[in-house]
């Protein structure tokens, strides 16, 4: 199964992309940051990252595709510019027919470390051990990136259906539920995901 994650950000976008096994095995098969020009308007920032996570999707294939969402802080403009960069590549997705999951901080936080406070470095930390790297890639923008995509891998939840986030859900057994009728893609990765879960046994917190 292979995932391509996303951690949005105006300034910094990470993108990466795993690859997983029947047995929860990750390799890293591709990580980088698209960046925008802070001396341009916000909608051509926007195109700019659009673009590159269009090109990510059109060169490295993903089955499915997981993004962070965006929560509420202190900082308005900040969530705001990141919830746009969400829609942006949300419509990426959308575009390419993609299959898209959404996750909450804390879920991949729990996901890759199995503590949903645990810290940005622990998570970094794990990342590069679950991966097998010497060392997290850099910027932090990266590194999240690929634990959104390992966490989706491993969790197979979140995924967006006609009635918004979570509709589908495929359990740890390659069990399938769905409140409403999948699209072909949803389809496709449902199956593909419940067949490598029935294979695999393997706890993914066994891997630390």
């Amino acid at each position: 199964m292979r995932v391509l994650g996303i951690d949005p950000g105006l300034t910094r976008c990470g993108i990466g992309v795993v690859e997983v096994d029947a047995a929860r095995r990750a390799s890293l098969v591709a990580v980088s940051v698209a960046r925008s020009d802070k001396k341009l308007a916000t909608h051509f920032r926007l195109r700019d990252i659009s673009i590159a996570i269009e090109q990510a999707l059109a060169r490295y294939q993903p089955e499915i595709v997981a993004i962070e969402r965006v929560f509420a802080q202190d900082n308005l403009q900040s969530v705001t510019t990141t919830m746009q960069v969400m829609g942006a590549a949300m419509t990426a997705v959308g575009r390419a027919g993609l299959p898209l999951a959404v996750h909450t901080p804390s879920e991949v936080k729990a996901a890759i470390s199995g503590s949903g406070t645990a810290s940005k470095a622990q998570v970094q930390h794990m990342v590069a051990r679950i991966l097998g790297l010497k060392e997290a890639p850099r910027p932090a923008d990266a590194a999240d990136a690929l634990a959104i995509a390992i966490c989706q891998a491993w969790r197979g939840t979140g995924l967006l259906g006609a009635e918004g986030e979570g509709t589908v859900q495929v359990s740890l057994s390659g069990g399938v539920s769905a409140k409403k009728t999948l699209t072909p893609a949803q389809q496709q990765w449902a199956q593909a995901m419940a067949a490598s879960r029935r294979k695999g046994a393997v706890d993914p917190q066994r891997v630390r």
